[in-house]
């Protein structure tokens, strides 16, 4: 979708940022669907073409940028390590969130406090969000989603090929999802940096914060 012009290049901090946080690995494992996007095979592991995932990644933005109304673009991820950087991206861009359970007739079930008419749907992982995608396909809603090379690619329009088992990856992914959609709708600039960190959009374990807390006040208190 680059189209050869180098304003929409592949940048050389891009590739270094996925690379640090492994967007490239894939499973061990690969679906015949995701075949094309897979740069080479290991046995523990797929390499996925980063190229591919970058060219896949400014088509959702262009697709999701061309939505007139921010907020019929809705966002979903059951996942723990998704919902984070899915809230973080609904308020950059004024879509809507689904952060948790999915609630089963959101899409189908008029009813219900909780119904949605959305005009695009976007999941971090089509294995853990299915019970959206079905729903998307009985009321035609077109799906964008993170897939890794393992994943089911039914009733998913557009496929973006990154590892999304990495907490790491699944907010870079939303991040630059975020900033290029920012992008193609002329809120931000390309020759600007964007003054929001990666970071803010991965995944935090508070137990661990509170360890880490906890470990630092007793290196203080020893000290004095």
């Amino acid at each position: 979708m680059s189209g050869g012009l180098s304003c929409l290049a592949l940048t050389k901090e891009d590739v270094q940022k996925m690379l640090a946080a492994s967007s490239h690995l894939g499973s061990a494992n690969c679906t015949f669907q995701m075949e094309g996007y897979v740069f080479k095979k290991r046995s523990e592991s797929c390499i996925i073409d980063i190229k591919k995932t970058w060219e896949k990644l400014l088509l959702a933005a262009r697709v999701i940028a061309s939505i007139e109304n921010p907020a019929d673009v809705c966002v979903i991820s059951s996942r723990n390590f998704g919902q984070r950087a899915v809230l973080k991206f609904a308020s950059h861009t004024s879509s809507t969130a689904i952060a948790g359970r999915f609630t089963p007739g959101t899409f189908t079930n008029q009813i219900q406090a909780a119904f949605k008419e959305p005009r695009l749907l976007v999941v971090t992982d089509p294995r853990a969000d299915h019970q959206a995608i079905m729903e998307s396909s009985y009321v035609n809603i077109p799906v964008i989603a993170f897939c890794n090379t393992d994943s089911p690619t039914k009733y998913v329009d557009i496929a973006i090929p990154c590892n999304i088992k990495s907490s790491d990856s699944i907010g870079l992914m939303w991040w630059m999802l975020a900033r290029e959609v920012l992008r193609m709708r002329g809120s931000i600039l390309r020759t600007v940096h964007w003054d929001v960190m990666p970071d803010l959009f991965f995944y935090r374990d508070e137990s661990k914060e509170a360890d880490a807390m906890a470990a630092i006040k007793e290196s203080i208190e020893g000290a004095e």
